[in-house]
């Protein structure tokens, strides 16, 4: 920018492709020359798939920086900024919270060795996901379903628990069918026993990755029916019973998921609240009653008190007649 004038404009289209200071910079050509460049993410200094932008913005000229968000990843350690600033470019790192927003996915998954994980959960006004255990049925309507399609496209994988498949049977699919660089995947999380090999969630599909099951270490006997339908991650040691669930996400982060959306049921996301590993949450209130005899509450089963001091709500909208919270966790534990 120069005068009041943008010159020119860019992001990151997908990994392994140029940064978006490139396109910015091509677009502006020889204007940019004595510029000032506004970026919401540090610019890199190190090569990885890419040259680094550092060099592209030292050679077209520019004469200021400003940095909406410092780079997380602790290869970086503000290299880009230093970088700037020897060659004489004047930088400013603003530490916006927009523009730290743009990257909380990149910056969990950098620093803890573990997805972004986001939940998403579904209960009636009176806290409740069904009106029995083993019941399946609609709580929410279409509007609310097709925003939960649209959360599955912006994430690396999506994770249920193997009660969840065993009740609704889900595919788990992002409809309609979009397009991605890399295979989405299916993640089912189970601890008492395997699940249905004729689950819809382990059929093959054009664009989708064979499904993942994270089980414990020490329940190995209950897979043996699964067979080829899925790759199946053992847990833990030889004596584990429980799912240890900080190890299965790292497990899924070394096969390279960066962003997960648990879409599990009450224990699950009860446990993954509880463990501090939940970083977003999405949830949706329908305008039903369901509380009774045997019904099912939406979370369940685990110690919460840890949580509720860095619970934050930052959006209510409606999606049709149901209602979305949205929010971020943080934890004490």
């Amino acid at each position: 920018m120069a005068n009041g004038q943008t010159l020119g404009e860019g992001y990151h289209h997908r990994a392994g492709e140029e940064h978006a200071e490139v396109h910015a910079l091509r677009a502006a050509g020889d204007r940019a020359h004595g510029a000032t460049l506004y970026v919401s993410l540090e610019p890199c200094d190190r090569t990885g798939r890419t040259p680094p932008c550092t060099n592209a913005v030292v050679a077209a000229g520019i004469a200021r920086v400003v940095i909406g968000a410092a780079d997380p990843h602790p290869a970086t350690d503000g290299r880009g900024a230093a970088r700037l600033r020897e060659a004489g470019i004047e930088v400013e790192i603003a530490d916006d919270p927009r523009a730290r927003a743009l990257i909380e996915r990149f910056a969990v998954a950098v620093r803890g060795e573990r997805p972004f994980v986001t939940l998403k959960l579904a209960a009636s006004l009176d806290g409740y996901m069904a009106s029995a255990a083993g019941q399946q049925e609609w709580l929410t309507g279409e509007a609310a379903r097709a925003f939960v399609r649209e959360l599955r496209i912006e994430h690396d994988a999506v994770m249920v628990g193997a009660g969840t498949v065993r009740v609704d049977d889900p595919q788990l699919t992002v409809r309609p069918a979009h397009h991605r660089l890399h295979d989405y995947l299916r993640v089912v999380a189970c601890e008492s026993g395997g699940i249905d090999p004729a689950s819809r969630v382990l059929e093959e599909r054009s664009g989708y990755a064979r499904t993942v099951v994270l089980a414990p270490g020490g329940t190995r006997d209950g897979f043996d029916a699964l067979g080829g339908a899925a790759e199946t991650i053992f847990v833990g040691g030889a004596s584990a019973r429980q799912l240890d669930l900080e190890a299965a996400l790292r497990a899924l982060h070394a096969r390279g998921v960066q962003s997960l959306l648990c879409e599990g049921g009450p224990t699950l996301a009860s446990r993954l609240i509880a463990r501090g590993l939940v970083d977003r949450f999405h949830w949706l209130i329908a305008p039903r009653l369901l509380r009774g005899e045997g019904a099912v509450p939406a979370l369940g089963g685990a110690d919460l008190s840890a949580i509720r001091p860095g619970l934050r709500f930052e959006r209510v909208e409606l999606l049709g007649p149901d209602i979305l919270l949205t929010g971020s966790l943080q934890s004490d534990v």
